[in-house]
């Protein structure tokens, strides 16, 4: 059958089984949405960025698992999504990323809207290609979801110039595909996993430390199995929430720079740590001379570029994670119990206590200082996000970056894998919005919930408009400081309070060396909550946590019932931090809590 490179396109999403690409048109695409003009069967997701249509498609793909799809023209489209393709190659996430080029006979003539799309994106993709003949666009595609979604995944981009969009040629999509030299491993090697199972067998003190990894190799259940069958104490990192429940007594919660106390201080103590589908990075590590100082540390990844990076370890184990489990299951020791780590346990639980003191007092050093600087007895963030998660329980959340996201991997609770959408690698402000559009275009009936700070939420605000023609109820809670939070934070912390343009409030006329935030303050802008109700999406505001409560019911009821978006406009204490922190240069050994060594 004779089909133009467009339609060939569309059939490869079919083939593909995609149902719902994210995109944004121009010139040098129209013949792809042309072609997706007729495919009914095929949602199209109009964004208003195409940035917003990369994360989009990532939240769509971490969501379900499979390869998510966007599409953008040539030129600035193309440079629009070098954000998000950096985003998902960090986070291992499944995207194919079409993009229009100018006709072949241009290429290289500095034609209007033409930019090496393939020279531009290669660092911050795992591969790309432009089609540079018609009868080679099928074979393509087809290796192009194939190294999108095996091994360690990652986004592929297809540059595809316009006259091979039109282009007729009789082919059909290949079935199978075949990419010499590139064979990703399935099975680890044996005796790296016996030699697993007796460090499980000798240690006192043992820890899983597991990634998002897991959760990409769909081998949860599998960990769970094993969590079960030992009894061994668990760790995550910021892309491992949910593989286990959060609120099981075993799970410490997660470790690094702003990991919890009880996490933080198992890792120093533990005498053998299993990374699972972790990169060892540096926002997890700490100083690597101090991480873990007295451990066996056992690292499995798929990637053998990761084992050893950052960490040295004593066993590594290259392999699929579903495989590793699977295979590891039959060499536990069935003895494994409580009673075998009933020391270490009781270690554990003194960690915790510590950890609650610390947080009993930081929720009155925090009402004190609100109480002092002459402002409304804003909520706290921690209790804005517990109350939150009792409102929409598992529900998606996608989160921006900042703070926000801080204290939504502390405070929020997650019972299973895929609903918990963040950008951990690259840090990407702007990600949680777009990405929990993706999360709910795939089911407008689930609820959705976006923790955002007042400056990220800005960076995809256009998006609302998205939302509202799409029909998606995601329903979005700005923890608003009137600050770039996180960078004040460092500011106070590390350069003498110094808040050089952190600041979201001030004016011109504001002294600038302002740090010392109250009433003097001027009005906050934009309000967030018009803004909504100008898109057609709805607005609230809240300042107490009263009032957060009413307004996140309310639209919870609405945004679903109407199919509309709903932005909550919530105040938080101005210079309120994130505890604790590892400071830059220290071990995970050494936190604050409030400026209190812990």
């Amino acid at each position: 059958m004779v089909r133009t490179g467009a339609q060939m396109i569309v059939e490869a999403l079919r083939r593909e089984k995609v149902d719902c690409v994210f995109g944004y048109p121009g010139g040098a695409v129209i013949p792809i949405f042309d072609a997706l003009y007729d495919a009914r069967d095929i949602r199209v997701v109009l964004t208003r960025h195409e940035q917003a249509a990369v994360h989009a498609a990532d939240g769509y793909a971490r969501v379900t698992g499979k390869v998510g799809v966007c599409i953008a023209t040539s030129g600035p489209g193309a440079t629009n999504t070098v954000t998000g393709l950096a985003t998902a190659r960090f986070d291992s996430v499944p995207l194919v990323c079409i993009t229009g080029q100018v006709s072949r006979e241009m290429i290289g003539n500095d034609a209007f809207q033409e930019a090496d799309t393939v020279g531009i994106t290669q660092p911050v993709t795992k591969h790309n290609y432009l089609v540079g003949r018609r009868e080679a666009l099928a074979e393509t595609l087809r290796k192009s979801f194939f190294l999108a979604a095996n091994g360690r995944p990652g986004p592929i981009v297809v540059d595809v110039p316009k006259d091979v969009q039109n282009e007729g040629y009789e082919d059909s999509y290949p079935e199978e595909v075949l990419i010499r030299g590139y064979k990703p491993v399935g099975k680890a090697d044996p005796k790296f996993l016996q030699a697993l199972a007796e460090a499980l067998r000798k240690a006192e003190r043992p820890l899983f430390f597991v990634g998002g990894g897991v959760v990409i190799a769909n081998a949860t259940q599998r960990f769970r199995r094993l969590f079960s069958a030992t009894g061994v104490p668990v760790v995550t990192s910021l892309m491992g929430i949910g593989v286990v429940d959060s609120r099981h007594p075993l799970n410490l919660g997660m470790l690094g720079m702003h990991g919890s106390i009880t996490a933080n201080k198992a890792l120093t103590a533990c005498d053998l740590l299993v990374g699972l589908g972790v990169r060892f990075d540096d926002r997890a590590t700490g100083e690597t001379r101090r991480f873990a100082p007295s451990a066996i540390k056992v690292h499995v990844d798929i990637d053998p570029s990761s084992i050893g990076r950052n960490i040295g370890v004593d066993i590594p184990i290259v392999g699929d994670l579903r495989h590793v489990l699977e295979d590891l299951e039959p060499l536990i020791d069935k003895s494994y119990n409580a009673k075998k780590y009933r020391p270490w346990l009781d270690e554990i639980e003194e960690f915790r206590r510590t950890e609650e003191k610390f947080a009993r007092e930081s929720k009155s050093n925090l009402e004190f200082a609100a109480a002092n600087s002459g402002e409304e007895q804003y909520p706290s963030p921690r209790q804005t996000l517990e109350a939150l998660s009792l409102i929409f329980p598992d529900s998606v959340v996608a989160t921006e970056v900042g703070q926000n996201q801080m204290w939504a991997a502390q405070y929020l609770s997650f019972t299973q894998p895929r609903r918990w959408l963040t950008s951990g690698g690259l840090g990407t402000m702007g990600y949680g919005f777009p990405a929990g559009l993706g999360a709910q275009a795939v089911d407008p009936e689930k609820p959705v919930l976006v923790v955002a700070g007042d400056g990220s939420f800005q960076m995809n605000i256009q998006e609302l408009a998205t939302c509202v023609q799409e029909g998606l109820p995601v329903i979005v809670v700005i923890l608003n400081n009137g600050y770039l939070g996180m960078v004040r934070q460092w500011q106070e912390l590390f350069h003498r309070r110094r808040y050089s343009a952190t600041c979201l409030q001030s004016q011109a006329w504001c002294a600038r060396s302002c740090n010392s935030p109250g009433t003097h303050c001027p009005p906050y802008m934009p309000d967030f909550a018009a803004i909504a109700k100008a898109y057609g999406a709805l607005g609230f505001r809240a300042e107490t946590l009263t009032e957060l409560k009413a307004a996140a019911n309310e639209a919870a009821r609405l945004a679903v019932a109407t199919r509309r978006p709903a932005v909550i406009d919530c105040r938080i204490h101005r210079e309120a931090n994130v505890w604790p922190i590892v400071a830059p240069g220290k071990g995970n050994d050494q936190m604050l809590y409030e400026g209190v060594s812990v």
